[in-house]
């Protein structure tokens, strides 16, 4: 069951939220005595309202505006989706983030993003200052809260660093009247990378292996944050964002911890489309997710606000279409005869139909992550995805998300507004993540060879998964495309160096993960987001959607957001801001 409700979430929002011309300076807003906070119920209390802040601490429909599933600052910065909706005039600042041209200081779904994400490190404060203050007597668990909380932290200051990176960091030590007095360069991109991991590796001794209540933090979930962090960290980076190098020692420290956490028994689905469905959210694929509910005796229920403007206009949803796959996503999707990728032409052509699906093989991922014209949509009788799915085809063509959408025939979906809303978790880390973790730290060590297994383990499960269906389908093979997709077999079907595996890797992690807010940190991590947005995106695309006419990409700048203006002169001036927004 899961263990938190909205209406407990909302209520301690009250004493937690913030003023944002005050920053964190979060003040009671009701006068509740530290007799009841120190309560073994009131500590109590205070780790939810922080489990909470993982969906929004604002705890309501607002959360579409900052979204904590990244998928505009994940995706839609990346080649890999445009933003959708209306057009370009429908929630502006978007269409900035995804032309880059005007993101300013200015921008206030920007300062509402950094406000929001500190709001939620002031939570985790909040509830460990009080932890501290008591005895394992007095809460049994304090230590396993504990853990708990600087999970949270770390994770929300891991969110501070790779979207705005050079960020001010501190602990619950810090008085609140101080922290505008804290620079924002105190520390680099490197030694915050390196707290945040140190902060999963401590939470790692405090949390146990498993916990009573699905969505509390464990040891494997610490443990994969950490190999995370560490794998950031292992690119090190020049002041203009390129990267310098690849630490060695960062990227055995990677495989070490992927090991461990492959001992908590994690698994991938059998089915690729499971990931889609509420029945198998906790399952072994599931390393840390937050938890979403309807029916929880509130009025809609904790649901997934963040992705509220995301349901494609179509009857079965009648949403605001926003997220839509880019074409590049689409083309990525084709395969060769040898059911591999086609690393070098798959965007010389654009795949554009059920007929170009025919004559075209395809990867089977792409019919379950994207809504193409006449393909069936999951289990919706009435009729496949048609045009009048699709808000502003004229702008953003015809695709839409399908990933993060349960079936409009599941009862874990809310009836009509808030549109496509439901109980399906979003995955944080699961299980797929640390495999390719594991496999790029492999590679990027020269040990190829050991990671070619677990990408196949991964291209093995989308083989086995059961393929989407034709519309009227005649059978049970009578598929919905050319669906076809085989392992990497080094020596038969590939010449498996290490160019060749990381090719393979970057690009599994483009297919398997698609649409699930990573790609662009991805890139940047990396360092090749100039090459792919400017040299290998943009240049296509313009041709297909005239509003990316001017989109470019500024290395230097573009791979962090700028500092808010409002946070800078909340410090007086003291913060310092990022390279090229000045």
């Amino acid at each position: 069951m899961k263990y938190y409700s909205l209406l407990l979430a909302l209520f301690f929002l009250g004493f937690t939220a913030c003023q944002e011309e005050e920053f964190l300076d979060s003040k009671p807003k009701g006068k509740l005595s530290d007799e009841l906070l120190n309560s073994p119920e009131g500590i109590e209390s205070l780790v939810i309202a922080t489990y909470a802040a993982l969906a929004g601490p604002e705890g309501s429909d607002g959360a579409f505006l900052s979204p904590t599933t990244n998928w505009v600052y994940g995706d839609v910065r990346a080649e890999t989706a445009y933003k959708g909706g209306g057009g370009i005039g429908d929630l502006w600042e978007y269409h900035a983030f995804e032309t880059f041209n005007g993101v300013y200081a200015t921008n206030g779904l920007l300062d509402r993003k950094w406000f929001h994400l500190y709001v939620s490190v002031q939570r985790a404060n909040n509830a460990i200052r009080r932890l501290n203050a008591v005895t394992e007597q007095e809460v049994p668990l304090k230590n396993v809260r504990l853990g708990e909380m600087r999970f949270l932290r770390a994770h929300f200051f891991f969110e501070l660093n790779r979207l705005f990176n050079q960020i001010p960091y501190f602990d619950e030590n810090v008085p609140f009247e101080e922290y505008k007095n804290i620079s924002n360069v105190e520390y680099n991109r490197d030694e915050i990378l390196a707290m945040i991991a140190d902060e999963f590796a401590a939470a790692a001794e405090l949390l146990p292996p498993t916990q009573p209540q699905e969505g509390r933090a464990t040891k494997y979930a610490a443990l994969a944050y950490q190999a995370k962090a560490t794998l950031y960290r292992a690119y090190k980076q020049n002041p203009n964002n390129t990267v310098a190098s690849v630490d060695q020692q960062l990227m055995q420290k990677v495989v070490e911890l992927c090991n461990q956490v492959a001992e908590g028994g994690f698994s991938l689905l059998a089915d690729f489309q499971q990931l889609a469905e509420v029945e198998w959210e906790n399952g072994p694929e599931s390393v840390f997710a937050v938890q979403y509910s309807i029916s929880d005796g509130t009025d809609l229920g904790r649901i997934n606000w963040s992705n509220l403007l995301n349901a494609p206009r179509g009857p079965a949803y009648s949403g605001d279409g926003f997220f839509q796959p880019s074409q590049n996503l689409v083309n990525s999707y084709k395969t060769g005869e040898d059911g591999l990728p086609n690393f070098e032409t798959y965007n010389n052509t654009n795949l554009m139909t059920v007929q170009d699906g025919y004559a075209t093989a395809v990867d089977p991922r792409l019919d379950f992550t994207v809504g193409r014209l006449g393909i069936r949509w999951k289990d919706y009788a009435a009729a496949p995805y048609t045009e009048e799915w699709a808000r502003e085809p004229a702008a953003y063509g015809y695709y839409s998300t399908k990933k993060f959408l349960v079936s409009p025939n599941s009862p874990y979906l809310v009836e009509g507004w808030p549109w496509g809303g439901s109980a399906l978790n979003f995955q944080i880390i699961r299980y797929a993540d640390v495999l390719l973790w594991k496999a790029e730290a492999l590679i990027e060590l020269g040990r190829q060879n050991e990671a070619v297994e677990l990408i196949n383990r991964i291209r093995a499960r989308a083989k086995n998964s059961a393929y989407v269906l034709a519309w009227n389908n005649a059978g049970p093979t009578d598929y919905a495309a050319n669906y076809n997709i085989d392992l990497y077999q080094p020596g038969v079907n590939i010449e498996w160096t290490q160019d060749m595996a990381r090719k393979a890797l970057r690009f599994e992690r483009k297919l398997e993960l698609a649409m699930e807010g990573e790609r662009f940190f991805d890139l940047v991590r990396w360092g090749i987001a100039d090459e792919v947005l400017n040299g290998e995106y943009f240049a296509k695309e313009k041709n297909l959607r005239t509003y990316l006419q001017n989109a470019q990409f500024v290395e230097g700048r573009d791979e962090y957001f700028p500092i808010p203006q409002a946070q800078i002169n909340f410090s007086g001036g003291l913060y310092q801001q990022n390279p090229g927004y000045n």
